[in-house]
């Protein structure tokens, strides 16, 4: 019999505020984390803003020494880790520690780490690469770090499914638990890719919005004047466990995870595949593997990049799945506020989700100004709603065609 799996636990480092109260009052409030690029010289780049992470001083979480030791994508997810571990009220130190596991993934890893060794490498040669740069760099090192640091010998594994990647690592580690090989689960996604290489890359591609002179308006999904996405950083980590182990401990539940689908557009390398096929095939996923109907849905936390492409096809497929329903559901993207996060987006996303669900307050679509004809559905335009939601799905979907589902409600006995 599979088991129920809840959420315990939330951590959110984001560009709109750090901890999950302040995220989510941000979010509430309409708040754009999106500005001047400040983390090297961008005056030479088509674009020039991104979401970054403000005051984040990784001494607060992890040891300074063990810092030094890590790229900014991994001390993201350790402190993250333990802002969750925080709020979930977890004592690792009476748990059994083989049955907590660890699935943290990111979309890109250590560009910092190599955009410096790179540096090095040019300028004083081979002889001056860190021994450390390896380690620093390959994107299990979340995982892994995060595993380290608190001692957590169960499930341990990095999903790397480019902007899937924080829906995928949740729902990954919620078939663990469901199947019985763990009783808590940290898990997520991570991102530090705001460096120069990372950003001339998707400059060259040009997938970026342009709108530097207007930054906190240029994420602007599902609007006809968007242009591109903003690159974003930070991290978000759920503490998922049993309903058994929530229980036994008397744990505060936030909602349920009830089901999860990802499959494959098999079309193209960064375009979604025509009118959404397989990502309306993915949502259906998740609902059949939940047991419910399209009907029982009532918010769609949109994967909404701002893109064109993206945009009409999530749309799409949206209507391809729910029929007249779809016209019912609020759909919104908090993309629009806290950029693109990359493989850390679904995090972020997933504890917004939660978060709507416990307060019946869904998160805006800011600078959704005026749609474009083909996109008619409820944006949830300029300003959050009060509204009872007891079924939310949050979409992912990232280039090389992955896309990813995941499926909650309020929890009930």
């Amino acid at each position: 019999m599979k088991k129920r799996v809840v959420v315990t636990g939330l951590g959110a480092i984001t560009p709109i505020g750090i901890g999950k109260d302040e995220f989510w009052q941000s979010l509430l409030n309409g708040k754009s984390g999106i500005g001047k690029i400040t983390h090297f010289d961008a005056s030479e780049y088509t674009t020039q803003i991104a979401g970054e992470v403000k005051d984040f001083d990784p001494a607060k979480y992890i040891d300074k020494k063990e810092a030094k030791r890590m790229d900014p994508f991994t001390q993201f997810a350790v402190a993250a880790s333990k802002m969750a571990f925080e709020d979930s009220g977890i004592n690792l130190e009476t748990e059994d520690r083989t049955r907590i596991g660890t699935m943290i993934g990111t979309g890109i890893g250590g560009m910092d780490t190599l955009n410096e060794q790179y540096k090095n490498l040019f300028d004083k040669g081979p002889n001056r690469i860190s021994p450390f740069f390896i380690p620093m760099m390959i994107g299990n090192m979340a995982a892994g770090q995060t595993s380290i640091t608190f001692g957590l010998q169960g499930p341990c594994s990095c999903v790397t499914t480019a902007c899937a990647t924080g829906t995928n690592a949740i729902g990954d580690a919620f078939k663990v638990i469901q199947r019985g090989d763990a009783d808590v689960m940290v898990a997520g996604g991570t991102e530090a890719a705001i460096s120069p290489i990372a950003v001339a890359g998707f400059c060259s591609m040009k997938a970026l919005s342009t709108r530097n002179d207007e930054p906190e308006k240029a994420s602007r999904p599902f609007d006809k004047d968007r242009n591109g996405f903003v690159m974003g950083e930070g991290a978000g980590v759920v503490i998922l466990e049993s309903l058994e182990h929530a229980v036994a401990r008397g744990a505060h539940i936030y909602a349920e995870v009830i089901g999860y689908g990802f499959n494959a557009d098999a079309y193209h390398i960064t375009a979604p595949a025509p009118e959404g096929a397989q990502a309306a095939k993915c949502m259906e996923m998740a609902l059949k593997d939940a047991g419910i109907a399209p009907e029982a849905v009532d918010y769609i936390n949109a994967h909404g990049t701002s893109t064109p492409l993206n945009d009409k096809n999530e749309t799409l497929a949206i209507k391809s799945l729910f029929g007249e329903h779809a016209y019912k559901l609020a759909v919104s993207s908090i993309k629009s506020m806290t950029g693109h996060l990359l493989g850390a987006a679904g995090g972020i996303e997933c504890i917004a989700t939660v978060l709507t669900l416990e307060n019946d307050m869904i998160p805006p679509t800011i600078n959704c100004d005026a749609p474009d004809e083909e996109m008619d559905l409820d944006y949830v335009p300029h300003t959050s709603r009060k509204q009872v939601v007891n079924v939310a799905l949050s979409n992912s979907l990232g280039f090389g065609g992955h896309n990813a589902t995941i499926l909650l409600k309020k929890f009930e006995n």
